[in-house]
C-alpha cells in the first residue's frame, strides 16, 4: 500500500483519469473528493462490501434453485411431450385423399370483378 501526506486542498492522481482530492480535515475525520470517469465505480469500503455480499448471497440462491431444479427433473420420465421431432429425412406420412367438395359449395376463385350490367 503507497502511504502518502497531503493537506487539505492537495490531491493524488491515479493513473491519468482519476483524481483524490483532500476537501476538509476536521480532528479525525477527513473529507475527500474523487474526480472519475462514470465508467468508474467509487464507493465506500462498507458500501461496497454490502452490495458484494448481497451479490453472493443471491448468487448462491440461484445456484440452489438450479440444483433442486436439475434433481426434480432427473427424476422424471421422458413423456410424450418430451419426446424428440421426428427426423427430417423420415419419410412422411400417407395422407388421406382430399374429399370432393359438395355441389354448390366451392368458392369462387379471386379475380376481376364480372362486368356491370347495362
Amino acid at each position: 500500500m503507497l502511504v502518502l501526506t497531503r493537506r487539505a486542498g492537495e490531491s493524488i492522481m491515479i493513473g491519468s483519469e482519476i483524481s483524490v482530492r483532500v476537501v476538509e480535515v476536521r480532528g479525525d475525520v477527513v473529507r475527500i473528493g474523487v474526480d472519475a470517469p462514470r465508467a468508474v465505480q467509487v464507493h465506500r469500503e462498507e458500501v461496497f462490501e454490502a452490495v458484494r455480499a448481497q451479490n453472493l448471497a443471491a448468487a448462491g440462491a440461484a445456484t440452489g434453485s438450479l440444483d433442486a431444479l436439475r434433481a426434480g427433473l432427473a427424476g422424471r420420465v421422458a413423456g410424450p411431450s418430451l419426446r424428440a421431432a421426428p427426423a427430417v429425412d423420415a419419410p412422411a406420412e400417407p395422407s388421406a385423399p382430399a374429399a370432393e367438395p359438395a355441389p354448390g359449395s366451392e368458392r369462387p376463385k379471386p379475380g376481376p370483378p364480372p362486368p356491370a350490367r347495362p
